[in-house]
C-alpha cells in the first residue's frame, strides 16, 4: 500500500508540473515524459489501468521532440516500453508491430557505451524481435515490411538474425501461394539460403532451415518455373535434413514426408523407378510416425496418395489405384470444412476416381470426380494460383467422359477449361505450356475448332517462359523440355493452312521459328527510326538493351544463390524494357515495334524472290510460296508424308557418309536415287507453281526456308537425272533457279535492312590446318587454300591471312570482328547434345557458336565457312536453326556459305576457286559484292562437276541476303545456265 501511495502522489506531483508547464514552456515535453513515466509504473503493477491516455502522453513528448533533437531517442525508447507492456498485458499486435519500427529508428541514435545503447540493444530490442517472430505469418505489404524492420534489428552476427530471414521467406513464400508472383518466391529462397548458411553442421536449426529450403526449390519453384538444377538441389537438401534427423528425432516425419514427394516429382519428370519405390517407402515410413489423431495424418495420406497414383499412370500398378482413391479419401475426412488446403485432397481424389473411370467407366466414378473437382474450384480466390490444377483435372473427367459417352457438352466443357487452365496468369509457365501443347493436341484429334487458337496460346506462352531465362544455355533446355513443343510451329501452320488462312500460316510459322535468335536479337533492334520520333525513349530501350544483353549468360551459375540473385535482377530488367517497349508501341507508326511480324511485314522477305516455306507436319506435308506479291500459294505435297519425310532424312545422312568413302569417280547412284526422290516428291509440284502460276523466269532468285526434316534433307539438289530426246539433260533446281537458304524470313528481312550501311572491304582468310593434340586430324589443303583465296581476292582490298600459331580462339574471334569479309577454313563440329558449343577447332581453344553470337559485328557482311556441318540443325530443336552458319548470319553477317556435312579439304578446294573467280569477275574491277554468293556458288558447282563429286558439290549452301542483278550486266541473265566456264578464267598460280 505504501508503494501505491508514494505512486500515485509522484502523479499528482507530475501531473502539477505539467499543468505548470504549457504547451510553450521549454520544460513541456520533459513533464509530459515524466507523468507518462509514472503512469507507466502503475500500469506494469497494475496499479494504473489507463494505458492508453499514458501512450498518448508519450507520443505527444515525442513530437515535441523532432529529428535531431537530442531528447529524441530517450522519448523512442520511452514509448516502445509503454507499448511492449500494453502489448504483453493486452496482446494488441499493432503494438509490438509498432515498437519494433521505433526500435528500428533508436538504435541508429544511441552510440555505442552510452546507457540507452545499453538498455535498448540489449534484452529491450530482443524481446521485441522475439515476439514479432511469433506473430502470425502475415504476406500482406504491411506484414512484409515489417518482416524487414525486424530483420535489420538483427544484423549479421546476431544471434536471432536466422530466425528473423526464416520468418521474412514464410511472408514471401505466402504471398507467392497467393499470387503466383514468381519474384516472392526467389526473395524468399535467398532470404532462406542465408538463413541456412548462417547455420553451420551441429547448429540445432539447420534441419529447419534446410527442410524450407528444400520444400521451396523442389515443389514450389521447380513446379511453377521447371527448371530441373532446382528439383536435384532440392532432393540434396532433403537428403541432408533426414540425415539430420534420425530414428526418433521429433521432425523426423516431415523430412520422410517432404523428401518422398520430391523423389515423386522427379520420378514424374524423369520416369527413374528407383524414385518412385523410394518415395513410397519413405511416405509409409511417415505415415507410421503420424497415427491416427496426428496432426499432420492428413498430408502424408494425401501425399502417399500422390505417390501411388503416380505408379499407376506410368507403370500400371493396378493395386495402386484402389488404395490411393482410399488414401485420399481418408486425407478429405481429417481435412476441415474451412481448411484453406481442402482444395489438395479434393482435386487429387477427383483426378484418381477420373482414372479409375477410364479402366471401369463407371458412371459414379465420373460423376463424383466433376462434382469433387467443382468444389476445389469454388473454394479457391480467383487469382489463387492452383486454380489452374482444378481446371486441368476438370477437363480431363470431361474429356474422359466424352470419350466414352460421346457427348458434344463434355468436349466443349473440355476444352473451355483447357483455355482456363492455359491462361490462368498467377501459374507457372511449365503447367500452362504443358496444358496448352495437350489442348493443341486433343483438339486437332477431335477437330475441335479451338485448334488454332490453343496453337496460338501455346508459342505466346513458350516465348513468355524461355524470355524468363537468364542464359541462352537455359532456353534451348526450356526448349527440349516440353513433349511436343518441337513441332508445334508446323502443326500450328498446318492447322491454319486446312483452315484456308495462309497468310496466317505464314505469321505462326515465323512465331513459332528461331525463337532462340530471335528473343536475342530484340536486343539488337536498329532505332534509328525511333531517335527521330523520340529520343527519349530510343535512348532508354538502347540502354535497357545493354544492359540485359549484359544480364544474359551463356550457363548458370555453380553458385546457386548468386544464380538466384542474377535471375532476379534478369526479371526485373526485362520488367523494364517491356515497359519501355509497351511505351514505344503508343508512339505513331510503331504500334508493332517488335511483336510477332505480320505477314504484310513478313512478304518484304520475298522482294528479290519468292521464299518457299516448307512445312512438314504430323498432320500435312506441304509448301507456301510467298510471293514479292500479292497472296501466298499453298502447294500440297500429297505424295510424300511425315514419316517418308523422316525416312528420306534418314537415307540422305546414310547415303553421305557412305559416299565419302567411295572412290571419287564412282558415280553415286544411291544419292542419285534420293535426290529423284526430292525432285518429283517435293520439289517439281513447287517448280510447277513458280513456272505455270508465278511466271517466274528462269535463273530468278529463290529462298528455301524448310522446317522440321526438310532441315536435314539437301533441297537445293534436286535433280530428275534425266536425259531430253535431244540428249540434253533435264534441268535441275539449281539449273532453273539460284537458290539461297534462309532460318526465317525475320532473318532475312534484318539482312538486308543491315545492307544499308556498307563498310570499306576487308578480307581476312583464317585457316588451321594442324590443331593441337586431340582436336582432329590434319588438314592439309587448308595452307593452300588460303592462299589460293587470298589471290583471288581483288588486289584493291585489304587482305589479310590468319593461320598456323596465330589462329588461336582469340585471333580468329578478332580477326571476325575487325574485317568485312571472311573466309574460314578448319575442321567444323556441331554438337548434338549442346548446340551452341558446336565449334570451329582453332590451335589453342575452340571458337564455339556462342563465343560468335557474343560478339555484334555490324560491319560484316560476308563469311565462307570451308568446314564440316557449319549449317547443320540442331535435332532436338530443328526448327531453331542453331549452327555456326546461323551464329554468323546473327552477329551481323549478312551473307554466309555454308556445309551440310563433312568437307573433304582436298577436293572442296576446287569449289572455293570456282566461287572466288566467279565472285570476282571479273577481277580487274575489284568490286567486292557480297550480293553475288549465291550466284557465284550456283556457277562454281556446276563447273566442277568433273572434278569433285556429288557429295561434295552438294554440301556448300548459301544462306541469307538478297541477289544483285548488276552482277549480270552484259550477261545473258535468264538462259538455262548464265555460268562462265573456269576456263573463260585466267589460271591461277595455286591451282
Amino acid at each position: 500500500m505504501a508503494g501505491t501511495f508514494h505512486l500515485n502522489a509522484a502523479v499528482e506531483h507530475f501531473q502539477l508540473v505539467l499543468d505548470r508547464c504549457p504547451v510553450s514552456h521549454p520544460d513541456h515535453a520533459a513533464a509530459l515524459a515524466n507523468l507518462a513515466l509514472a503512469r507507466l509504473k502503475g500500469y506494469i503493477f497494475d496499479d494504473f489501468q489507463d494505458i492508453d491516455s499514458t501512450i498518448s502522453l508519450f507520443r505527444e513528448a515525442l513530437t515535441l521532440r523532432p529529428q535531431r533533437h537530442p531528447d529524441r531517442p530517450l522519448s523512442l525508447y520511452n514509448l516502445t516500453e509503454a507499448l511492449k507492456w500494453r502489448y504483453l498485458k493486452e496482446n494488441t499486435t499493432a503494438d509490438i508491430r509498432e515498437a519494433a519500427r521505433l526500435y528500428h529508428e533508436l538504435l541508429p541514435l544511441c552510440p555505442d557505451g552510452t546507457y540507452l545503447r545499453s538498455i535498448a540493444a540489449g534484452t529491450g530490442v530482443d524481446n521485441v524481435i522475439d515476439e514479432c517472430n511469433n506473430l502470425p505469418t502475415d504476406a500482406s505489404d504491411e506484414g512484409i515490411c515489417l518482416r524487414r524492420v525486424v530483420l535489420e534489428l538483427c544484423p549479421v552476427g546476431h544471434q536471432r538474425r536466422p530466425r528473423a530471414l526464416d520468418e521474412l521467406f514464410w511472408a514471401f513464400r505466402l504471398r507467392f501461394i497467393q499470387s503466383g508472383n514468381i519474384d516472392d518466391l526467389d526473395e524468399g529462397i535467398q532470404f532462406l539460403r542465408e538463413a541456412v548458411s548462417l547455420c553451420p553442421k551441429g547448429h540445432t536449426d539447420r534441419d529447419s532451415y534446410l527442410n524450407n529450403l528444400a520444400h521451396s526449390l523442389g515443389y514450389y519453384r521447380f513446379n511453377h518455373s521447371g527448371n530441373p538444377n532446382d528439383l536435384d538441389e532440392a532432393i540434396s537438401l532433403h537428403e541432408e535434413a533426414l540425415r539430420l534427423r534420425p530414428v526418433g528425432h521429433e521432425s523426423r516425419d516431415f523430412s520422410l514426408d517432404t523428401l518422398g514427394g520430391a523423389l515423386v516429382i522427379r520420378f514424374n519428370k524423369r520416369g527413374a523407378i528407383d524414385d518412385i519405390t523410394r518415395g513410397i517407402t519413405l511416405h509409409r515410413e511417415a505415415l507410421t510416425l503420424r497415427p491416427p489423431g496426428h496432426p499432420r495424418r492428413h498430408a502424408t495420406l494425401n501425399n502417399l496418395g500422390i505417390a501411388l497414383q503416380r505408379r499407376y499412370d506410368k507403370l500400371d500398378v493396378s493395386e495402386d489405384l484402389g488404395e490411393a482413391i482410399d488414401l485420399y479419401r481418408e486425407s478429405l475426412r481429417l481435412k476441415p470444412l474451412d481448411d484453406p488446403e481442402r482444395h489438395v485432397p479434393l482435386r487429387n481424389l477427383s483426378s484418381v476416381l477420373c482414372s479409375r473411370f477410364r479402366l471401369t467407366q463407371k458412371n459414379e466414378d465420373i460423376k463424383e470426380a466433376i462434382n469433387l473437382c467443382q468444389e476445389s474450384l469454388a473454394s479457391l480466390p480467383l487469382l489463387h494460383p492452383r486454380r489452374c490444377l482444378s481446371h486441368v483435372s476438370l477437363q480431363r473427367a470431361y474429356l474422359s467422359r466424352y470419350r466414352v459417352q460421346h457427348n458434344p457438352t463434355d468436349l466443349s466443357s473440355a476444352m473451355e477449361h483447357f483455355r482456363q487452365s492455359s491462361t490462368h496468369l498467377t501459374e507457372g509457365f511449365p503447367q500452362r505450356i504443358h496444358e496448352a501443347i495437350d489442348w493443341a493436341l486433343q483438339a486437332e484429334i477431335y477437330q475441335h475448332g479451338s485448334a488454332l487458337e490453343a496453337y496460338q496460346v501455346c508459342l505466346q506462352l513458350f516465348d513468355d517462359h524461355v524470355m524468363t531465362r537468364s542464359s541462352i544455355i537455359s532456353r534451348r533446355e526450356a526448349a527440349t523440355t516440353y513433349p511436343g513443343m518441337q513441332s508445334l510451329p508446323v502443326d500450328a501452320a498446318s492447322c491454319a493452312i486446312r483452315r484456308g488462312n495462309l497468310q496466317h500460316a505464314v505469321e505462326l510459322m515465323e512465331h513459332g521459328r528461331g525463337q532462340q535468335w530471335s528473343l536475342v536479337s530484340r536486343l539488337r533492334t536498329p532505332l534509328e527510326d525511333l531517335e527521330s520520333m523520340s529520343p527519349e525513349l530510343a535512348r532508354k530501350v538502347s540502354e535497357l538493351n545493354k544492359r540485359l544483353a549484359g544480364a544474359q549468360g551463356s550457363a548458370g551459375s555453380t553458385d546457386r544463390a548468386a544464380a538466384d540473385r542474377a535471375a532476379i535482377e534478369y526479371r526485373s530488367l526485362t520488367r523494364q524494357w517491356e515497359s519501355a517497349v509497351a511505351e514505344i508501341r503508343n508512339v505513331q507508326g510503331f504500334s508493332r515495334f517488335l511483336l510477332p511480324p505480320a505477314y504484310e511485314d513478313l512478304q518484304a522477305a520475298a522482294r528479290h524472290g519468292p521464299v518457299i516455306i516448307l512445312i512438314a507436319s504430323q498432320y500435312s506435308c506441304g509448301a507456301i510460296i510467298v510471293p514479292t506479291s500479292g497472296e501466298p500459294h499453298h502447294v500440297p505435297l500429297s505424295s510424300i508424308s511425315f514419316a517418308d519425310l523422316n525416312t528420306l532424312k534418314e537415307r540422305f545422312t546414310k547415303e553421305i557418309r557412305r559416299a565419302s568413302r567411295m572412290n571419287p569417280m564412282e558415280t553415286r547412284k544411291d544419292l542419285i536415287v534420293l535426290l529423284r526422290i526430292v525432285w518429283n516428291e517435293i520439289m517439281l509440284p513447287i517448280v510447277d507453281v513458280l513456272e505455270n502460276v508465278l511466271k517466274l523466269e528462269r535463273r530468278s532468285r529463290i529462298w528455301l526456308c524448310p522446317t522440321a526434316a526438310f532441315t536435314s534433307i539437301p533441297l537445293h539438289a534436286a535433280n530428275p537425272f534425266l536425259t531430253k530426246a535431244d540428249h540434253s539433260k533435264e534441268p535441275c533446281l539449281e539449273d532453273l533457279y539460284i537458290c539461297s537458304y534462309t532460318p526465317t524470313l525475320s532473318a532475312l528481312v534484318r539482312s538486308r535492312q543491315l545492307m544499308k550501311k556498307r563498310a570499306t572491304p576487308s578480307f581476312v582468310a583464317i585457316g588451321q590446318g594442324q590443331p593441337g593434340t586431340g582436336k582432329g586430324k590434319a588438314l592439309l589443303a587448308v595452307d593452300s587454300e588460303l592462299q589460293l583465296v587470298h589471290e583471288l581476292i581483288p588486289a584493291t582490298a585489304n587482305r589479310t591471312i590468319v593461320s598456323g600459331d596465330a589462329a588461336t580462339r582469340a585471333g580468329a574471334l578478332e580477326s571476325l570482328e575487325e574485317n568485312t569479309w571472311v573466309h574460314l577454313a578448319c575442321h567444323g563440329k556441331q554438337d548434338p547434345a549442346q548446340p551452341y558449343y558446336s565449334h570451329f577447332v582453332m590451335r589453342d581453344e575452340h571458337l564455339t557458336l556462342l563465343d560468335i553470337m557474343e560478339r555484334d559485328i555490324p560491319r560484316a557482311e560476308f563469311a565462307f565457312l570451308s568446314a564440316c556441318h557449319t549449317a547443320v540443325g540442331d535435332e532436338k530443336t530443328p526448327d531453331e536453326v542453331i549452327h555456326l552458319a546461323a551464329g554468323l548470319q546473327f552477329s551481323g553477317f549478312k551473307s554466309v556459305v555454308g556445309t551440310l556435312w563433312e568437307v573433304d579439304d582436298s577436293v572442296a578446294k576446287h569449289v572455293v576457286e570456282g566461287f572466288y573467280k566467279y565472285m570476282f569477275y571479273p577481277k580487274e574491277e575489284g568490286v567486292m559484292d557480297c550480293t553475288k554468293a549465291a550466284w557465284a556458288l550456283n556457277c562454281a558447282t556446276h563447273a566442277v562437276k568433273t572434278k569433285v563429286p556429288l557429295e561434295q558439290r552438294m554440301v556448300f549452301i548459301h544462306i541469307a541476303i538478297l541477289f544483285s542483278y548488276r552482277c549480270f550486266v552484259g550477261w545473258n541473265v535468264f538462259t538455262e545456265c548464265t555460268c562462265i566456264p573456269l576456263d573463260s578464267f585466267a589460271p591461277s598460280s595455286s591451282a
